[in-house]
């Protein structure tokens, strides 16, 4: 193809009564503040959904006539003035919770890296929940006036966009990445030039330049390789999210990790907290101690505790495959001259990626790296923390698992982001404002002040709504595959906008168990064909391409699906996207969920489907476990783990046809003479009532300031003063204590009683301990105690300070 010799770019004119436009379509805020939404909706509604929802690319193909007419178009300009006063209102940050809450950490700044992030789906740099974590994260940062920036990846093709052939396997295709059209802008330095990056890759290096995007009050700064100033092979280092081999991955996590603590610096940006969102970025707490080596001349070991102080990080997997591990040949290429510059030997810095440091066959693992470089880890729900402290005890030998160091935050989701205009005016009627940012319980007690009429007629039209985007997207994609015109056309009647419509949208990986429901074929048919009771069901999700198990289930749906008794009753929506993902969430009456317990850290679809007054039935993993009672939904079994998985999956299977044909059909159609299913309203209620407050990214991003950030904040500004002074006197005692620790001896225990004790008998337990070299100040001595299983071995252990 012909290159050329120089690029221009063009933007569009502008009438002066419609410049703030273009100010607002640079800012993500757009994509959960309604009003603004609407805005450019009305600009060319057409043009809306031709563009995939990107004002930008809009005020770039809009006609100037018809821009022109807008301009002297008073009611377009009186709603342009609300949106615009809607959004400089919203910018300060004086107001916000954490400048009200934590006044005295106006110094702070904290840094989130990430691989992906899902904001809106014009902006294709996201996969799957871990993106829309990550973006959900964001907004409520801005909306709580957090002073976060964001890092990760601007990636030129995305994630790939999924489509089926005529036997339904999953094909691969992808959409490129226009960055000039999309909310976007090019760092640039004082001379207009763009501010570039290196890294060193293999001997090499690789230059980047920094784009970035305006998430309302947050700014995210996106590394992007495809400049001329890299090799062809350099420059698809960021071409697609998740893709190629493990050398790509090394390469794309060198750039994330490295490369963007690089980008932070070039921009002025010096944060007191860094937080890395999954192990993919951990690489940047190497490049943390490198710079504070060269900056005020320290050990290692010194300018690791400044950096362990100022690291969170957050695992969201409990999937071995879903940790990334280089093989020690890739290490060797990648790092041996960073290793170098940190004073370590190549065997010690691969040490810091292995739970056994001494085990050389081990490969290096960046979760590993993000654990013990981390100052505060975390899983993504209460039982995702129980199995990470599980599964990575290899990191601290011979320690108790419950005293392992990685707690829980259980994930959440933005509300406003998430939930539908309709059930959003219908919260703002009843609930107030205060809905939007507030996730306090006492906001959401005023659910039950919702009349059931209004719920009710609330999500019906959702529910349609849903039905005929359903329709409207299998017509398009059965046209895509070439079929006859007749089966096009049958497209039209699929669905029945008055059915118990159930919904499962999610990644395609085989632990999900995405055809749990097809095991027993028959006893679906009857559920799906009951005249009196009818049921549908919508599925939606992509499979990884190498994933060849994943697209077989999908393969498998399809088939299913088309069988003439469930063709209008059930349909497999290709290329699941946020947009896809909206529909369903705002329109189905029961959201499905079955993973293979515990292999779901969190799973956030169901909080969404729950603001929106859908129900969940779910195996109890992920946050499911937290969330459930009898009130807000059903459970499919009792959280049971068998061996043998093919009899569990008999098991949850029958559980989930008994539920469905003893339950849950039964309270959705029992209906009064008004024709509402108010038993069913009231479920609703009891579920938005108990969820809503408590699985949105307010309260989690609160929770991660104030369990995390603050804490790190603080003992990043001790450790630091002085030029490290903290962190020098910490580093010398920890050698200090490590170098005595083997000198330690218990030399006696012994309580002051001989004889047996009764309930409520008081008694002192000494302990005598030899010391060595150490003194009283260093250790803390403490009682362990508990009742004895039937292994000998203490159960639900409890922690006793002693004196000295």
């Amino acid at each position: 193809m012909a290159k050329p010799i120089s690029t221009i770019t063009v933007s569009p004119t502008l009438p002066k009564e419609l410049a703030n436009l273009s100010e607002m379509a640079h800012n993500l805020l757009w994509v959960w503040d309604y009003e603004i939404k609407e805005l450019f909706i009305r600009l060319d509604p057409d043009l809306w959904e031709q563009t995939n929802h990107n004002p930008v690319e809009m005020l770039g193909k809009i006609s100037q006539d018809h821009l022109t007419a807008l301009a002297h178009d008073e009611a377009f300009l009186a709603q342009l003035d609300r949106a615009f006063l809607r959004y400089v209102n919203y910018l300060p940050t004086i107001s916000t919770w954490f400048a009200k809450t934590h006044p005295e950490a106006g110094d702070a700044t904290i840094a989130y890296f990430s691989a992906e992030f899902g904001l809106t789906e014009s902006l294709q740099v996201y996969s799957g929940g871990l993106g829309m974590l990550a973006g959900d994260h964001l907004k409520s940062a801005s909306d709580l006036g957090l002073p976060l920036v964001g890092v990760g990846l601007m990636y030129q093709y995305g994630y790939f966009r999924q489509y089926l052939n005529a036997d339904g396997w999953q094909q691969e295709r992808y959409n490129e990445n226009d960055f000039y059209n999309l909310p976007t802008e090019l760092k640039k330095d004082g001379k207009g030039n763009p501010i570039l990056v290196s890294v060193l890759l293999a001997g090499r290096e690789l230059n980047a330049r920094i784009w970035e995007v305006s998430v309302g009050r947050i700014r995210l700064f996106l590394l992007d390789a495809n400049i001329p100033d890299n090799t062809p092979d350099d420059r698809g280092i960021t071409a697609h999210l998740y893709g190629g081999d493990n050398e790509m991955r090394i390469q794309q996590e060198i750039l994330l990790g490295i490369g963007g603590y690089r980008a932070l610096k070039a921009l002025g940006i010096s944060p007191t907290v860094f937080h890395a969102n999954e192990g993919h970025s951990a690489f940047l707490t190497l490049e943390r101690c490198r710079d504070l080596m060269a900056q005020y001349g320290v050990s290692f070991a010194e300018a690791r505790e400044a950096t362990t102080a100022s690291m969170v990080f957050t695992t969201h997997t409990p999937v071995p495959a879903g940790n990334d591990y280089f093989s020690q040949s890739l290490m060797e290429k990648y790092f041996p001259a960073y290793s170098d510059s940190l004073g370590l030997t190549f065997d010690q810095f691969l040490g810091l990626g292995r739970q056994n440091p001494g085990n050389f066959k081990e490969d290096f693992c960046m979760t590993v790296l993000a654990l013990r470089m981390a100052g505060a880890s975390n899983g993504v729900s209460k039982l995702h923390g129980e199995v990470s402290r599980e599964m990575w005890r290899g990191v601290w030998p011979n320690i108790p698992p419950e005293e392992i160091p990685i707690g829980s935050i259980t994930n959440g989701v933005h509300a406003p982001s998430w939930i539908s205009g309709d059930m959003g005016m219908l919260y703002e009627r009843y609930l107030g404002p205060g809905w939007r940012e507030n996730g306090a319980h006492g906001v959401w007690d005023r659910v039950d002040h919702i009349p059931d009429e209004e719920l009710w007629r609330t999500h019906v039209r959702r529910r349609e709504r849903l039905i005929a985007f359903a329709r409207q997207r299998l017509e398009e994609h059965l046209e895509e595959r070439g079929l006859p015109p007749s089966e096009v056309a049958m497209a039209k009647e699929v669905l029945n906008p008055s059915a118990l419509t159930i919904g499962f949208g999610r990644r395609f990986a085989t632990y999900k168990r995405a055809t749990l429901i097809l095991r027993n074929p028959d006893r679906l048919l009857k559920i799906l064909t009951n005249k009196e009771c009818p049921v549908q069901i919508i599925i939606a999700g992509k499979a990884h391409p190498k994933d060849t198990p994943g697209k077989e289930l999908i393969r498998q749906i399809i088939h299913f699906e088309r069988s003439p008794e469930i063709r209008r009753r059930m349909v497999f929506l290709e290329d699941y996207d946020m947009v896809t993902a909206r529909y369903m969430v705002q329109g189905v009456d029961l959201w499905l969920n079955t993973p293979r317990r515990p292999m779901e850290a969190s799973g956030t679809s169901g909080m969404k489907a729950a603001m929106n007054g859908a129900i969940n039935v779910s195996i109890l993993d992920g946050w499911w476990v937290e969330g459930y009672n009898r009130n807000t939904g059903w459970a499919i079994g009792r959280g049971e783990v068998y061996g043998d998985e093919a009899y569990q999956d008999d098991v949850e299977s029958d559980a989930l046809y008994d539920l469905l044909e003893k339950e849950i059909v039964p309270l959705y159609y029992r209906r009064g003479a008004d024709d509402l299913p108010r038993a069913w309203t009231a479920k609703m209620k009891s579920s938005m009532h108990a969820l809503c407050p408590e699985y949105n990214t307010n309260r989690m991003v609160r929770q991660y300031a104030e369990e995390k950030y603050l804490p790190a904040h603080k003992r990043f500004t001790a450790l630091s003063a002085s030029k490290l002074k903290g962190a020098k006197a910490l580093a010398a005692w920890k050698e200090n204590l490590r170098a005595n620790w083997a000198g330690i001896k218990i030399l006696d225990v012994k309580a002051d009683a001989s004889a047996g004790f009764k309930v409520g008998d008081t008694f002192t337990l000494h302990a005598l301990i030899d010391l060595g070299k150490l003194s009283p100040e260093d250790v803390t001595v403490e009682m362990y105690f508990g009742e004895l299983n039937a292994e000998s071995d203490i159960g639900n252990p409890k922690i006793a300070p002693m004196t000295f």
